[in-house]
């Protein structure tokens, strides 16, 4: 198996699991799927058949009591089925149990915090990142 790439791109080959030759249905992939937190790494992955296919590459600053989230990436085969949405949720739940604040930079977490406002005392008023979250009415949500 390839380990995924920012840029990924083609058709999975037949030696990959079935999800990502796209036939596990959506329901079938949330059972399967796993989201952790990397310190090693800097990243909160989602994880399939031992593959990490999205992340949220994240940095913490020595000492600081705050998290800063710089982009989310789904390898594009998996793009779609709620992945990178599962990934945002995860990630705030974590900074929230730590009592740690946001500083963004990442367009989609920005709108997912608009979608999911209890999310937004998470930012950090004075560092809060250059992907403001937009000041709107949530979007419907399907979850």
């Amino acid at each position: 198996m390839t380990p995924p790439t920012e840029y990924g791109g083609g058709l999975a080959p037949a030696s990959w699991p079935a999800l990502a030759r796209g036939k596990i249905r959506k329901d079938e992939m949330d059972s399967a799927m796993d989201v952790r937190r990397n310190d090693e790494n800097g990243s909160y992955e989602a994880v399939v058949d031992g593959q990490v296919v999205g992340m949220i590459v994240y940095h913490t600053p020595h000492g600081d009591q705050r998290v800063t989230f710089s982009h989310t990436i789904v390898e594009p085969e998996y793009r779609g089925r709620g992945i990178a949405a599962r990934l945002v949720k995860y990630a705030l739940d974590d900074l929230r149990a730590r009592n740690l604040n946001l500083t963004n930079y990442c367009s989609f977490v920005a709108d997912f915090i608009a979608d999911h406002p209890e999310y937004k005392v998470l930012v950090d008023g004075r560092f809060p990142g250059r992907a403001v979250v937009p000041d709107r009415a949530p979007r419907e949500r399907t979850d």
